[in-house]
């Protein structure tokens, strides 16, 4: 039986306060009955909200309370009062709405950043044109992931929904185990470690003809450090799934084409794929290739989510399998789950190149780690290092579309 008598109380139902409650840290080896099988008890991650709505509060201090990992440290009713107690608190990461009263969300994003560069920031967003273009910039001054708001309406789907879309991500962001993998497995799991070096034993390549790019948790911020490093005559497409909402995905499109050489739009239902132009899926719509009329065409739909993303990697790279083979190349960045495992199982079988973003420089190494421990990647890189990979992927191409 666990002794839970020193956790810290669930949070009342706050009056509309602008003052700070802090919860104190809860000790880390009071626990006098570990279960035999069970990891051993570490300091518990310490979690900031701010956010001015008592409702909100409440909801994410009963969904936090109900993870052994998790603790609030405190709540703030706005920026500035979060700020001035920042130091104090020590969180591990920080909640934050994406309005809020006295200091807007994109000032105190700033002086977040100012104390401390590397604390994970996960912004609370909505579905609206104002707040997808409020998000993609509070994500390029440093916030690390968003989720949609919860409700304010049901507190059984508020909290069904914090559980589901919240909790993962902040145990990823704190770098803790899935949940459902806390038990410690009797025998060692037969997956293949990572490379100790960054490109594995060559095999015999084919000429790349398309670029396909996976990326989720952290990918706003990599596609724009990768994509205005290559250059405006590059020789084949780029196609992207990139998991977004709706609204997101052609303002985020809209802004990596600002800062490239190479066009990059959102992906129109019925167009050919033409090299020179990076393509990205829309948010709630999985993009496929087929080849028509001796062309190749992208297609959209919204067929069942996979790996409960839509886009998919695995959609779109499966689909890449099946309509270039061996002439492609798959890119995995940073990224939460295991979407796009099976997609690059597929091309791996048919001899495609596989390049994934390495642990070091991702916000988070589910998915690139997934594929680099399942031996399936051709090179593990640093994200500064992967455009260039990918140029000199294409350098034939490059040349001979430069002398033309």
């Amino acid at each position: 039986m666990v002794d839970r008598s020193d956790r810290a109380p669930l949070a009342p139902r706050f009056a509309h306060t602008h003052r700070l409650r802090i919860w104190p840290r809860t000790p880390a080896t009071k626990r006098e009955h570990t279960k035999e099988n069970q990891l051993p008890e570490a300091a518990k991650k310490r979690v900031l909200l701010i956010d001015d709505g008592a409702a909100v509060r409440s909801a994410l201090s009963l969904a936090l309370a109900n993870d052994p990992d998790l603790e609030v440290a405190g709540f703030a009713a706005n920026g500035r009062i979060a700020l001035a107690r920042f130091s104090a608190l020590k969180p591990d990461i920080v909640l934050l709405d994406f309005e809020m009263p006295e200091m807007d969300t994109l000032a105190t994003v700033r002086e977040l950043r100012k104390n401390d560069p590397h604390v994970p920031i996960i912004m609370f967003s909505n579905l609206s044109e104002r707040g997808a273009a409020v998000t993609l910039e509070a994500l390029s001054l440093g916030v690390t992931d968003y989720v949609t708001k919860p409700s304010r309406a049901d507190m059984a789907a508020t909290l069904d929904a914090i559980s589901r879309d919240l909790i993962p991500k902040v145990r990823a962001l704190c770098h803790l185990p899935e949940a459902h993998n806390k038990i410690i497995p009797a025998a060692k799991p037969k997956t293949q470690a990572p490379p100790a070096i960054a490109s594995l034993s060559p095999r015999l390549r084919s000429p790349v003809q398309i670029v396909a790019v996976g990326v989720s948790t952290g990918g706003p911020d990599a596609l724009a450090r990768v994509l205005p490093s290559l250059p405006a005559n590059f020789p084949v497409p780029v196609v992207i799934a990139q998991h977004m909402p709706r609204v997101f995905t052609s303002l985020l499109a809209a802004r990596l084409s600002a800062k490239s050489s190479l066009p990059v739009r959102e992906c129109v239902s019925g167009e050919s794929l033409k090299p020179g132009c990076a393509v990205i899926a829309p948010g709630d719509f999985h993009m496929v290739l087929s080849r028509e009329d001796g062309s190749v065409h992208l297609r959209t739909h919204q067929g069942p989510k996979v790996n409960f993303c839509r886009p998919s990697v695995d959609v779109l790279f499966q689909s890449i399998a099946r309509t270039f083979g061996a002439h492609a190349l798959a890119v995995v960045l940073t990224g939460m789950g295991q979407d796009g495992l099976k997609g690059c199982e597929a091309l791996h079988g048919l001899g495609a190149q596989i390049y994934v973003q390495d642990e070091a420089s991702s916000v988070v190494w589910g998915m690139p780690g997934l594929v680099a421990r399942s031996g399936l990647a051709d090179k593990i890189l640093p994200l500064d290092h992967i455009a260039a990979a990918i140029v000199c992927a294409t350098v034939m191409k490059i040349a001979a579309r430069t002398k033309g």
